[in-house]
């Protein structure tokens, strides 16, 4: 089994900064991608950004120039710097691992936009 542990959301005003941590533990294995999606009331879930094994990433056009996912020393922890935040960007963050045709989820964080 993996666990997935998410951190770092909160109030941030419009234009403001945030960096989300998710570290996973268990059974990771070796090869698998991990990423950020969202998801905002009423909406269906998101990607916002993936990195693969060899580092490769992917962003969704929203956050692209605002946002950047990076991998700790420990490949088992990913970030997600925010920049420029805006309101549409308020929603519960979930970190995701994807390991052959499984699929793990975190519990989410909440990030909120607003003055």
């Amino acid at each position: 089994q993996v666990q997935l542990v998410e951190s770092g959301g909160g109030l941030v005003q419009p234009g403001g900064s945030l960096r989300l941590s998710c570290v996973a533990s268990g059974s990771i294995g070796s090869i698998y991608t991990m990423g950020w999606y969202r998801q905002a009331p009423g909406n269906q879930r998101e990607l916002v950004a993936s990195i693969g094994n060899s580092g490769n990433t992917n962003y969704a056009d929203s956050g692209k120039g605002r946002f950047t996912i990076s991998r700790g020393n420990a490949k088992n922890t990913i970030y997600l710097q925010m920049n420029n935040l805006k309101s549409e960007d308020t929603a519960v963050y979930y970190c995701n691992l994807k390991r052959s045709l499984v699929t793990f989820w975190g519990q989410g964080t909440q990030v909120t936009v607003s003055s």
